[in-house]
């Protein structure tokens, strides 16, 4: 027997995107986590996946607000198939948690009678496959949630010839993410050993967490999001995706990821060591994000040194660049270093020696790398802005 579904995890429904200043901007970053899943619905529809598995973290909080509840049933209710869950460290399953909420309760039964969510580490016995849920019901469980999956004995033979799913969200060992600044709670945790699983039990292991695509073994994957929600960090890490699994008794399952992410996050650096450098960073930018608005992410780290005027036009198009983009992180590293034009322009002013004068000791000062040389660039900058207007 074999059984075809999807496998995702990592909707984080509700993250605040704490980083994006603009609340416009935030709403459009929050609102494509729930319209990446009408992409979802026609995958699902396409391939004839018979269900959903989500492996944790659906919601982004367990204290998710009712409307991103509400819209969360209305969504997953439009998906067309069953959907059966887990929670994750985000929206963990422990006393008191939203999945026990009354509220939850009747959004899901009006809005999502398809949804399930598995709270209980037990056998789920579907017609077409039987599922091994291991849910998270706090946010950093001490002991492996994959522990009781480890003695085949308990489950004997009732199963028959039914595809065998585990779902999990953890990090596989000397496998965890990578610290973020935009996600504190990033690290190993929730640690899962799937090397002590019984030979041959288990024909496909769903695992969430990591938030990119990713093959641990040949019968287990992590899906990643289906939408990126953070700058990409290194080769491995492949977001955006769904995949679909096509599982069979005792047989390595077939594995396609699907592209499913819209939103494009870029990271550019440049190091600057002239000003007409800094033509080449616009290039770069204008290759990545053209003309477009509110679709893409930008982060630069930006290193080197630069003149007054080639400082300002930077600042200018980074203010573009912030306005047009859902986001400009910007860690900018370079030091203002006026060219010799610039410099002569300022200390040989014949119609102004007090000019020049001050200029020839800021000059003097700025080239050190103290505080007071910084306030000295900043001074030379203001002063280059007055004699620009005479």
């Amino acid at each position: 027997m074999s059984v075809t579904f999807l496998h995702t995890a990592d909707w984080q429904l509700g993250k605040p995107f704490a980083g994006v200043d603009d609340p416009t901007k935030r709403a459009r970053l929050q609102a494509e986590r729930f319209t990446v899943l009408q992409r979802l619905a026609g995958i699902a529809r396409q391939h004839a996946a018979e269900f959903i598995l989500v492996a944790g973290d659906l919601f982004d909080s367990p204290n998710a607000t009712k409307a991103t509840v509400a819209a969360a049933c209305s969504a997953i209710g439009a998906l067309g198939v069953p959907v059966l869950a887990i929670p994750g460290n985000h929206d963990h399953g422990g006393p008191g948690s939203l999945w026990a909420q009354e509220f939850f309760r009747r959004e899901q039964a009006e809005l999502a009678p398809n949804f399930r969510i598995l709270l209980t580490a037990e056998p789920v016995e579907l017609a077409s496959a039987v599922l091994f849920p291991c849910p998270l019901l706090r946010r950093h469980e001490m002991q492996d949630p994959t522990a009781w999956l480890r003695n085949s004995e308990v489950f004997a033979e009732r199963f028959g010839n039914r595809p065998r799913i585990v779902l999990a969200h953890g990090s596989v060992l000397n496998f965890g993410a990578a610290s973020d600044p935009d996600e504190p709670d990033a690290g190993p945790a929730n640690l899962l050993d799937l090397s002590r699983f019984p030979e041959g039990f288990f024909d496909y292991v769903a695992l969430g967490d990591w938030h990119g695509t990713k093959q641990i073994s040949p019968h287990s994957w992590y899906s990643g999001t289906p939408e990126l929600d953070r700058f990409v960090k290194g080769s491995e890490h492949n977001p955006g995706n769904v995949l679909m699994v096509s599982a069979r008794r005792g047989a390595p399952p077939v594995v396609h990821p699907i592209r499913t992410g819209a939103l494009r996050w870029h990271e550019l650096t440049a190091h600057f060591t002239s000003d007409e450098s800094l033509l080449h960073l616009k290039a770069q930018v204008e290759s990545a994000v053209g003309h477009r608005a509110n679709e893409d992410l930008l982060r630069l780290q930006l290193t080197g040194t630069l003149g007054i005027e080639a400082a300002t036009q930077l600042e200018h198009w980074i203010e573009s660049w912030s306005a047009r983009l859902l986001r400009v992180k910007l860690e900018n590293q370079t030091t203002l270093a006026p060219s010799a034009a610039e410099v002569e322009s300022l200390t040989r002013r014949v119609g102004d020696p007090l000019l020049a004068r001050v200029a020839a000791k800021l000059v003097a000062l700025a080239a050190d790398a103290d505080e007071p040389a910084a306030v000295a660039r900043t001074a030379l900058r203001a002063l280059h802005a007055v004699c620009q207007t005479r």
